[in-house]
């Protein structure tokens, strides 16, 4: 087949709430938002490997996909064969390892539909550039979520595939899950349905086992197993400010650590999930009633809960700057905690805006004052309150 005309996608970023390390655990629920920094994602004809694309699966010299992006310089070329997409020399593999994973991954997922269809995909080439990023380096905001969910939509919106919301999350749940069955999805959630958003990881061990039996296209219609999701109004009364500590962090490392340790398992994980899964209804209840003090109390009850965490099995979650960040915060009478797994990256501070706006902006300025003064650097970041999905 060949594709359609140039398209182009965007996925937006994420910051967690409320419930990030519980909603690892396949059911156990966090809250979600999206934010107004994207990804984009352009999927067009691989001029220079169109004609080429036969001679490439004789293993001849040309590339079936392109890929270029404003964080990896000098992009990659790869071919199809039996065993997906393979780099075509050292420079593109050390690139693909170096920060395209995630877009190999998706277009390979989306291949194998299209394959399962008895089609054959065209050459394409993506073009990719990001904002979720501070001269290069990433903030912590779900880069990679949103470059798979922008990948997979551009992709398959190429292919000429007509997809569903949760059609386009499901691809990029398998493409992520190939990669890394602990990451809960919750980023690609936020990257395809926008907003806020309580979110429930799937059994990915029993959604990669469904593909591997039945095949791509019957698990995107079969029930997946712990799956959940609900859209949830912003606050109200509220101000979110978001600060970056300029440190990077590994969410995969962090989380796969735990996993590692005899915290698994233990009744003491028991009652993280249990305490996590209790915050995290108390703060859906507080965003559905529009009661700002309460998700208040609840986010510096989550802030404690990863201290805890973070004591007992001594992860690096709290750096002494998210630490700052988070006193910060409640030095000025709100609410700050880190944002994801911690260990640097993103936190967040939630500041009561009921007040008349110079009494806000005062609070503001005070907390940006103990941000400087921790090395804290504040994100110019809103997040949504409304769709902002990849479609």
């Amino acid at each position: 087949m060949t594709g359609t005309s140039t398209v182009t996608r965007h996925a937006p970023g994420k910051l967690f709430i409320v419930g990030e390390y519980a909603v690892v655990q396949p059911g156990h629920p966090a809250i979600v938002a999206a934010v107004d920094r994207r990804v984009t994602v352009t999927a067009s004809a691989a001029h220079g490997a169109e004609a080429h694309g036969a001679q490439a699966h004789g293993g001849g010299g040309g590339a079936d996909v392109v890929i270029d992006s404003d964080l990896c310089p000098g992009g990659a070329r790869l071919r199809r064969g039996d065993g997906g997409l393979a780099p075509l020399g050292a420079d593109d593999e050390q690139r693909v390892r170096d920060g395209l994973t995630h877009v190999v991954s998706a277009i390979e997922v989306v291949d194998g539909l299209l394959a399962e269809q008895g089609l054959s995909a065209p050459p394409v080439h993506l073009s990719i550039s990001s904002s979720l990023h501070h001269e290069g380096t990433k903030l912590g905001l779900g880069s990679s979520g949103a470059v798979t969910v922008a990948s997979v939509s551009a992709v398959a919106a190429y292919y000429g595939l007509e997809l569903s919301d949760e059609d386009r999350f499901r691809l990029a749940m398998l493409a992520t899950a190939r990669l890394d069955a602990r990451s809960s999805g919750g980023d690609l959630a936020a990257s395809v349905w926008g907003g806020w958003i309580e979110y429930r990881a799937p059994d990915r061990a029993a959604v990669l086992d469904l593909v591997q039996r039945r095949g791509i296209e019957e698990s995107l219609r079969t029930p997946w197993p712990r799956f959940g999701l609900r859209r949830l109004p912003s606050p109200r009364g509220l101000a979110v400010e978001v600060g970056w500590t300029g440190r990077p962090a590994s969410t995969a490392s962090l989380v796969g650590s735990l996993g590692r340790r005899a915290w698994q398992d233990s009744a003491s994980q028991r009652s993280f999930l249990e305490r996590s899964d209790t915050c995290v209804r108390a703060s859906v209840d507080a965003l559905e009633r529009g009661d700002g003090p309460e998700l208040l109390r609840q986010v510096r009850g989550a802030r404690r809960m990863l201290a805890e965490l973070d004591e007992e099995v001594r992860l690096g979650i709290f750096t002494p700057t998210l630490s700052a960040l988070c006193d910060a915060a409640e030095t000025v009478g709100g609410a700050g905690k880190p944002s994801g797994a911690g260990g640097g990256d993103c936190g967040i501070a939630l500041l009561d805006a009921t007040a008349d706006d110079a009494t806000v902006h005062e609070q503001i300025s005070r907390l940006r004052k103990g941000w400087a003064a921790a090395g804290v650097l504040p994100v110019p970041i809103h997040l949504q309150s409304t769709k902002g999905s990849a479609a």
